[in-house]
C-alpha cells in the first residue's frame, strides 16, 4: 500500500510518496502555485495531476499535514488546511487523513543541515522533504499522528 503525502504551503506545496512494505517515505515533488490563486483550484488541479502520475492506485492513502498549536488546538491555518482538504477529497473522491505536522519542518531542516546546499536550495526542497516527514510519521506512529479523516462529500 502506498501513501501520497502533502505539505500544504502558502507559496509551495511539497509532495511525497511512502510505501508500507519498505516503510520508506521519499519526496517526489514541489508544486509552486500559491494556495490563494483562483481559490485553490489551480493548486488542486496540479496535486490531482501529480497524484495520478505517482500514486493513483485504489489502495493509495492520501495524507495531508495539519498544523496544530502546541496546546493541540487548531488555529486559522488548520482551518485553511481542512477547507483545502475538503475540496481535494471531493475532487479525488477519496478520504484524506489529517496528520499532525508540527515537527516536520524541523525534521526537514535537520535532514538538509549537512547537505552543502545554499539557503535558497534548501528553501526550495524544504516542503517536499517535510511532506516525506509527514508520510514517515504516519507510517511510524499512526495512532499518535492522526488527527482526523476528511471523507469526500458532494459539494453544492
Amino acid at each position: 500500500m502506498r501513501i501520497f503525502a502533502i505539505d500544504l504551503g502558502d507559496q509551495r506545496t511539497g509532495l511525497a510518496l511512502a510505501d508500507r512494505i519498505t516503510n520508506i517515505a521519499s519526496p517526489v515533488g514541489l508544486v509552486e502555485i500559491p494556495i490563494e490563486r483562483e481559490n485553490g483550484r489551480l493548486l488542486i488541479n496540479e496535486i490531482v495531476k501529480q497524484f495520478h502520475h505517482h500514486a493513483s492506485g485504489p489502495e493509495t492513502e492520501l495524507v495531508l499535514g495539519i498544523p496544530l498549536n502546541m496546546d493541540n488546538t487548531e488555529g486559522p491555518r488548520a482551518k485553511l488546511v481542512r477547507d483545502f482538504g475538503d475540496k481535494l477529497a471531493c475532487r479525488l473522491d477519496r478520504p484524506i487523513v489529517l496528520v499532525d505536522e508540527r515537527r516536520t519542518s524541523i525534521a526537514a531542516d535537520a535532514r538538509m543541515s549537512q547537505s552543502g546546499l545554499t539557503h535558497k536550495q534548501k528553501k526550495m526542497r524544504r516542503d517536499a522533504i517535510a511532506a516525506a516527514a509527514i508520510a514517515q510519521l504516519y507510517l511510524d506512529e499512526p495512532d499518535a499522528s492522526v488527527i482526523d479523516t476528511i471523507e469526500p462529500i458532494e459539494h453544492k
